[in-house]
C-alpha cells in the first residue's frame, strides 16, 4: 500500500489530478445530462474532463522533465503547471471557472501543502472563481466551492480533516443548489458545475486518505441526498445522484411528465439567451483586460475572465460574436478562438445538431496562419502552440466538432503519435470511422491535405494522402538553447540548427545561411516542389531570397510560401 502524504507536494499534486480525471471520466455522462444552466447544452461534464485532462497532462510534463534527476519536481513547479494547464485548457463556462479555482489553489499552495496552507488554498480558490464571474449566481458551482471552504475552516492541523471537511462542505452545498436557484428546482437536477467540483474534492479525498469518498451529494444532516424530482404537478420522489433512473424520471434526472415553467436553458429572468459561446486565450496586461470586461459584459452574459500574469481565458455568450472577437484583438492577442452557435427552436438555445457530413479532416497546425490555410481547405484545425501540445480530448473534441462519419486525423508530430491515436480510439467508440495518418510535420500534414478528396472512396483518399505526406522530407530551424552534442557536432547555446527528418544536420550562426544549407541538402535528393512555412518574426525577405536560391541552383523546382503565425520554429521547409 503506498504512503499516504502528510501534506500536498508534487507526488500528491499528480495522484490527484490522476484521480480527478479518472473521476470525470467516470462521471462524464450523468454530468452532462443534467446541464441545464446557464445553457441546456449537456457538455458541462465534457468541459470539466477535458479542462482537468489538460491540467493532467502538464503535470506529467513537469514529472517527465525530471525523469533522469534523482528527486521529484517542487510542488510550486506542480501546482503551477497544474493551474497553467487548466487554464490554456479550458472549456466552456465550468471550465473555465474550474481553471480558476485550481489557479486560486495553486497561488497558495506554492507556498506549502500543509492543513493550514490547504485551508487558505481554497479560500482563494472560491474568491478568485467569485471575482471571474462578472454577475456570480448562487446555486452554481461558485456556492459550492465556497461553502467548501467554509466547512474546512478551524485550527485542526490534520490534513485528511481538512480535506474530508471541505469534500462534505460540498457535498451538502450541492444538494442544496436546487433550492437555491429556480432552473435547477424545476427541472429538479442538482448543479452540473457543482457536481463536478464534488468530483474533483472527492479525489482529494482519495489522495491523502488512500479510500474513495461516497459518491454523490449529502444534505444538511449528513444523510445521502436524492436529486427532487417534480412529478404529476408536485409530488417528490428521489432518484440518487448517479444513480438508477425511477419510474417517471428520465435517465438524464429530468421529469419524464411534469411541465417545465419557461425554458431551462434561460437567464434566471426568463429572457431568451445569446446565440454564441465565445472562448479565447489572451495576452493582455491587467489595465487592457479590465476594459474588456466591461466591454464584453454590455455585450452578452455568462462572462467568466480568467488567468493574469499576461494570459487569460476569455468565456462569454453573445449575440455577436465578432465583436466580442474584435474586443479581444483590441485588448491584447486572442487565440485558439472557439465559437460555438446556438439555435432557437421552441425557446430552447440548443446545439445545432446538422445531418453529419460524409468526410472530413481534422489537422494540427503549429500557427495561426496554417489553421487559416487548413480551414480555407475544408479542414478542422487544432493549434499546438510552443509548449503546448494538445491533449487527446482537444483532438477528440475536434474529430467531434467535425461531425462527420469518416474522419482522417493528421497530427503533424511525431510526438502526438500516441495521443492522436487514443483520439481515435475513443472517437470510433462513438461511431465515427477515423484514419490516422501518422504525419511528422506541418509540411507533411499540406501535402496530405492538398490530394484530400472526398467524393472517393474512404480507403483510396486515405491512401493518397498517405503517399503525399510520405513522399514528403520535412525539416526546421530552431535556435540551440545550450551547448550539447547533436548528429551534425557540438552546438552552442544560440547556434542555429537545421533539422531534417528530425535530426540535427546543420549548425549554423544565422538564418539565411542555415536554411540554404538544409535546402541544398534535401534539394540533391532531388524534388520538384519546395514548401516554406515563415514564423512570425521572419521577414519576407528571406522567403524572397530562399525562393531566389532554389531557382537558380534547382531549375525544374517550384516554391511556395505561407505565413505561419506564431509557432516554435522560424521556419519549416517541405521538399517534395
Amino acid at each position: 500500500m503506498p504512503q499516504l502524504p502528510d501534506d500536498l507536494d508534487a507526488v500528491a499534486v499528480r495522484t490527484w489530478c490522476s484521480l480527478a480525471l479518472e473521476a470525470l471520466g467516470r462521471e462524464r455522462a450523468e454530468i452532462d445530462a443534467i446541464n441545464v444552466y446557464p445553457i441546456a447544452d449537456g457538455d458541462t461534464g465534457t468541459n470539466l474532463y477535458l479542462t482537468l485532462e489538460s491540467a493532467a497532462a502538464a503535470v506529467e510534463a513537469v514529472f517527465a522533465a525530471h525523469e533522469t534527476g534523482a528527486t521529484a519536481p517542487a510542488t510550486a513547479d506542480a501546482v503551477r503547471a497544474m493551474a497553467h494547464g487548466a487554464l490554456i485548457g479550458a472549456r466552456g463556462n465550468s471550465g473555465t471557472i474550474l481553471a480558476q479555482l485550481l489557479r486560486g489553489m495553486a497561488g497558495v499552495l506554492a507556498d506549502g501543502g500543509d492543513a493550514a496552507h490547504l485551508r487558505l488554498a481554497l479560500t482563494s480558490a472560491a474568491d478568485a472563481a467569485r471575482q471571474a464571474v462578472a454577475h456570480p449566481v448562487e446555486g452554481t458551482v461558485l456556492t459550492v466551492a465556497a461553502e467548501a471552504a467554509e466547512a474546512a475552516r478551524g485550527e485542526d492541523p490534520d490534513l485528511r480533516t481538512v480535506v474530508t471537511a471541505a469534500y462534505e462542505g460540498a457535498r451538502a452545498a450541492l444538494a442544496r443548489t436546487p433550492e437555491q436557484l429556480a432552473v435547477l428546482g424545476r427541472a429538479g437536477v442538482v448543479d452540473a458545475g457543482g457536481r463536478g467540483l464534488v468530483a474533483v474534492l472527492g479525489a482529494l479525498v482519495e489522495t491523502v486518505t488512500g479510500q474513495a469518498p461516497v459518491r454523490g451529494p449529502r444534505t444538511a444532516s449528513g444523510n445521502a441526498a436524492k436529486t427532487p424530482v417534480t412529478v404529476d404537478g408536485g409530488s417528490v420522489v428521489g432518484l440518487p445522484v448517479g444513480g438508477t433512473p425511477v419510474e417517471g424520471v428520465t435517465e438524464g434526472g429530468l421529469p419524464a411528465s411534469a411541465p417545465v415553467e419557461g425554458p431551462l436553458d434561460c437567464p434566471e429572468d426568463g429572457s431568451a439567451g445569446p446565440a454564441f459561446e465565445v472562448i479565447y486565450l489572451l495576452e493582455a496586461g491587467d489595465e487592457q483586460v479590465a476594459r474588456l470586461r466591461t466591454r464584453l459584459d454590455a455585450l452578452g452574459d455568462s462572462l467568466v475572465v480568467v488567468g493574469g500574469d499576461g494570459l487569460w481565458h476569455v468565456h462569454v455568450h453573445v449575440d455577436d460574436a465578432g465583436a466580442a472577437v474584435e474586443a479581444g484583438v483590441e485588448a491584447g492577442r486572442p487565440y485558439r478562438i472557439r465559437i460555438t452557435h446556438f439555435a432557437t427552436e421552441s425557446g430552447h438555445d440548443v446545439r445545432v445538431q446538422a445531418e453529419p457530413a460524409q468526410r472530413a479532416v481534422v489537422v494540427v497546425v503549429p500557427g495561426d496562419g496554417l489553421a487559416g490555410l487548413c480551414t480555407e481547405a475544408g479542414a478542422t484545425t487544432v493549434i499546438a502552440r510552443p509548449g503546448e501540445p494538445p491533449a487527446s480530448g482537444e483532438l477528440v473534441e475536434a474529430i467531434r466538432r467535425a461531425h462527420a462519419r469518416e474522419v482522417v486525423l493528421l497530427p503533424n508530430d511525431a510526438a502526438l503519435r500516441h495521443t492522436a491515436a487514443a483520439a481515435a480510439e475513443q472517437a470510433r467508440t462513438e461511431g465515427v470511422r477515423v484514419a490516422l495518418v501518422p504525419t511528422r510535420a506541418a509540411v507533411q500534414g499540406i501535402a496530405a491535405l492538398a490530394v484530400h478528396e472526398p467524393d472517393r472512396g474512404f480507403d483510396e483518399d486515405v491512401v493518397a494522402m498517405t503517399a503525399a505526406a510520405g513522399a514528403t522530407r520535412y525539416a526546421e530551424l530552431a535556435v540551440a538553447e545550450r551547448q550539447s552534442w547533436t548528429m551534425a557536432g557540438i552546438c552552442q547555446a544560440g547556434d542555429i540548427l537545421g533539422l531534417i527528418d528530425g535530426d540535427v544536420a546543420v549548425i549554423g550562426s544565422d538564418v539565411p545561411h542555415t536554411a540554404r544549407t538544409v535546402l541544398d541538402r534535401m534539394l540533391a535528393a532531388g524534388g520538384e516542389l519546395v514548401t516554406l512555412v515563415l514564423g512570425e518574426d521572419v521577414p519576407d525577405a528571406l522567403a524572397d531570397a530562399l525562393e531566389e536560391h532554389v531557382r537558380e541552383g534547382h531549375l525544374a523546382v517550384d516554391t511556395v510560401v505561407y505565413r505561419g503565425g506564431h509557432q516554435r520554429a522560424p521556419l519549416l521547409i517541405g521538399v517534395e
